[in-house]
């Protein structure tokens, strides 16, 4: 039994590498598609559009809809659907030579689904097996997820390096033998019963319960104050800071993922009162905020943008271990609202900063300002919308010391 229940637990770790995957592939490949087939800026962009508000939409059909689901059977297919996403992703080329985009559209809507399906499936397969320190064992699952980005960055900056953009066909077909192993790690386990809502009434019920609504909330700032960065470090350390593009690339999307799975990995060794930890995190966060978007030099903008990652790493799992503290009878559903709150945060904060900055490049009295500051108006857009970014991890630290507070009370 124990054998079994540790190739559940690795299978569920590749799965969530999986995920690593589907959320960074497009924007590494975003200039080789501009290149190769002349696909708009806007319309690269709605590739990632499609990935998060995919996720969403499967979140939230779990949310009210799990009870429709076989769970297990959902979950084992999960990787496989990964898989075929991934491959049609990759022959676009050949699929629709004369509509590249709408094979990489229609494989980013597949992998994007089994993205979501993974977000509210793996969590709580992970905390239904019994261990001595659940909540350690969550923050081990997300750790993969970090250090997954890692590998997947290097290893694509790697490929197309040596392989040149050319071939970048090749990538994603490469990366299917990581959902291929989670399938075949699956094969043969025992999925744990989950709790579900017996109608779609029931959902609607537990959403009456502040608890889970905070809960949701605090996830949704988290995963604002985690994505954000995550999204534009790398564009803001080359705009914004006159770091060389290939620098920001690396340290900025490479080293933040270090820092997000360093932090992740020391709470699921070490790690205890996970509301103070968050409360910590969020202190951290919105200061990083700050010295990035204000500092004058590279060099301690890159630092703050990597101890950024280090700070938020557990405003995400952290919040769902809190969660299912506060709410433990919520099973499936829980998850996947938590799910749709952490989607959507990671949708509007980095929309917000892209926003802000459009808009004090646009607007005469703040481009007035930034030559007065000695800045051209892009990195004084990208300043302007990386300290608005702050907003995040600064509520964050309200919505923690009330849990702190009610935790103390419980």
């Amino acid at each position: 039994m124990e054998v079994k229940q540790k190739r559940l637990k690795y299978a569920c770790y590749a799965t969530n590498v999986c995920m690593s995957i589907v959320g960074n592939l497009s924007p590494l490949l975003f200039l080789t598609f501009r290149s190769l087939y002349g696909i708009s800026y806007s319309l690269l962009g709605l590739l990632v559009l499609v990935n998060f508000v995919t996720q969403l939409l499967v979140d939230l059909a779990f949310s009210f809809f799990s009870h429709k689901f076989n769970i297990a059977k959902a979950v084992k297919f999960t990787p496989i659907l990964t898989a075929i996403g991934l491959v049609i992703y990759a022959l676009s080329p050949w699929i629709t030579p004369n509509a590249v985009y709408v094979g990489l559209l229609i494989g980013t809507l597949i992998f994007s689904s089994a993205s979501g399906f993974a977000e509210v499936l793996i969590s709580p397969v992970i905390a239904a097996l019994p261990s001595e320190n659940p909540e350690r064992e969550m923050s081990k699952l997300h750790s993969v997820y970090a250090w997954g980005v890692v590998i997947i960055v290097l290893f694509c900056t790697l490929f197309l390096l040596i392989f040149k953009s050319k071939n970048w066909q090749f990538l994603p077909l490469i990366l299917t033998v990581i959902p291929l192993v989670a399938s075949i790690l699956f094969s043969g386990t025992a999925i744990p019963k989950m709790q579900t809502p017996e109608k779609t009434s029931g959902a609607l019920t537990m959403l009456k319960d502040k608890r889970l609504l905070l809960s949701v909330f605090a996830i949704f700032l988290g995963g604002a104050s985690e994505c954000t960065m995550a999204q534009w470090c790398s564009g803001y350390l080359e705009q914004g800071l006159g770091v060389p593009k290939a620098l920001g690339d690396v340290f900025g999307v490479a080293l933040f993922a270090v820092a997000l799975g360093l932090g992740r990995t020391l709470y699921a060794n070490k790690g205890k009162n996970i509301e103070k930890i968050l409360l910590i995190g969020s202190i951290g966060a919105t200061i990083c905020y700050f010295v990035a978007s204000v500092s004058p030099f590279a060099l301690i903008g890159l630092l703050a943008c990597a101890l950024t990652g280090f700070c938020t790493s557990m405003l995400w799992p952290g919040n769902l271990i809190v969660a299912e503290n506060r709410c433990p009878k919520s099973g499936v559903f829980l998850f996947a609202m938590m799910a749709a709150g952490g989607d959507l945060g990671a949708s509007v904060g980095p929309q917000l900063v892209g926003l802000i900055t459009d808009f004090a490049i646009a607007n005469p009295s703040l481009v007035s300002l930034s030559e007065t500051l000695l800045l051209t108006p892009e990195q004084f857009g990208m300043k302007l919308g990386m300290l608005v970014g702050m907003i995040f991890p600064l509520l964050s630290i309200f919505v923690c010391l009330k849990f702190i507070k009610t935790k103390n009370k419980d």
